[in-house]
């Protein structure tokens, strides 16, 4: 599941700039294309928990993950720009659903087994996120359609969520009594923790969103090197990730949050200082590495709260974590306008420090 996530959240990263060029949109507009994904993402975390304890994250994560894959097929299909917002918007309630789904199911597993593996799932998203990107640069190398790419990309990822959700727990283990209050925003801890991902996320979102576009349109590169970006991120991503639950037996949370926000900020700056590809690419692999433990850090100390069913937790942090994802690239997309993408992207290194500056405090807390 968190394979599927990563692979078709790569997908639509690779054609950021064919859907840019099919609708004939400047950064103005892409960024506006992006913060309707992003309203969708904060919309669909007011239900995702309610959803999640109603009928278990197994059929939470199918259903959703199953039209984030199909939705696929209208990005290059929709009869004009307005109805490109409205599937967007539509993108980002099911991102978020699936996330929080699949989050639950992995936080279910970790307690259950008493030892840390909520970065070995974050690491299958950032393979996921490789594939995706290789097997996108492969398409557009070998002169594929667009239309073609996606079309196979959503068949395959939909069997794949389709499947794999069989052997996921049974959905009476991760249900729970669904709150009469509805949606409420974190508070006390929980909301520190989210800052703390939100600001985390911001650097994820950017790569994710602006890493091809800046290689293609920057640095010149054609769009089949330009594609490679989030696979270099994601690759190195995957890489650390892997090794990450070691690190969070092994080293304090403060310290792997601060040693993470510094290698991100040195990598992202060397990446934008310098004028050649080949070096950017390296360098988007660093902020990978910087950002790997991040998320699966916080998501996991917010499944433990007392007192917080996990589901209740991890939304709540992603609430506030993919305020920063989702909303943090179309603030660069406008910035960009005004500017250069150059110029914007120094937001990453901006809020990289702010995030390493914060961690040993959060930590405390």
């Amino acid at each position: 599941m968190f394979f599927a996530s990563g692979f078709i959240f790569a997908t639509w990263g690779v054609h950021v700039p064919t859907v840019k060029l099919h609708y004939a949109m400047d950064e103005a507009q892409l960024g506006l294309a992006l913060f309707a994904a992003g309203i969708g993402a904060l919309l669909g975390l007011t239900r995702a928990s309610h959803w999640i304890g109603r009928y278990g994250a197994r059929h939470a994560a199918c259903a959703s993950g199953a039209v984030y894959a199909l939705l696929l097929l209208g990005l290059l299909t929709m009869p004009g720009y307005p109805w490109l917002l409205a599937l967007l918007l539509m993108f980002g309630v099911v991102t978020s659903v699936f996330d929080v789904a699949i989050n639950t199911e992995a936080a279910q597993i970790e307690l259950r087994s008493r030892r840390p593996l909520m970065s070995g799932m974050h690491g299958m998203f950032s393979l996921g996120g490789m594939a995706g990107a290789l097997v996108g640069s492969t398409a557009i190398a070998l002169g594929v359609a667009a239309r073609v790419h996606l079309s196979w990309v959503a068949i395959a990822m939909t069997l794949t969520v389709v499947l794999s959700a069989r052997w996921m727990l049974p959905a009476s283990e991760t249900r729970f009594a669904a709150s009469s209050e509805g949606f409420m925003l974190p508070r006390g801890v929980l909301a520190m923790l989210g800052l703390l991902a939100a600001l985390g996320l911001i650097a994820e979102g950017a790569i994710y969103d602006w890493s091809v576009l800046y290689l293609k349109q920057e640095l010149g590169s054609p769009q089949e090197q330009a594609a490679l970006a989030y696979g270099f991120f994601s690759a190195a991503m995957a890489a650390t990730r892997f090794v990450g639950d070691r690190l969070r037996a092994r080293f304090e949370p403060t310290h792997l949050l601060r040693a993470s926000a510094l290698v991100a900020a040195a990598s992202m700056s060397l990446a934008l200082l310098t004028d050649r590809p080949l070096v950017a690419l390296a360098c988007f692999a660093g902020v990978g590495v910087g950002f790997a433990n991040v998320v699966p850090l916080l998501f996991a100390a917010s499944s433990r709260l007392p007192g917080v069913e996990p589901a209740r937790g991890i939304a709540g942090v992603a609430a506030l974590g993919y305020t920063g994802f989702m909303v943090g690239p179309p603030f660069i997309g406008f910035i960009a306008q005004g500017t250069n993408l150059t110029t914007a992207l120094f937001v990453v290194v901006a809020f990289a420090l702010v995030l390493a500056a914060l961690a040993r405090q959060v930590a405390a807390r």
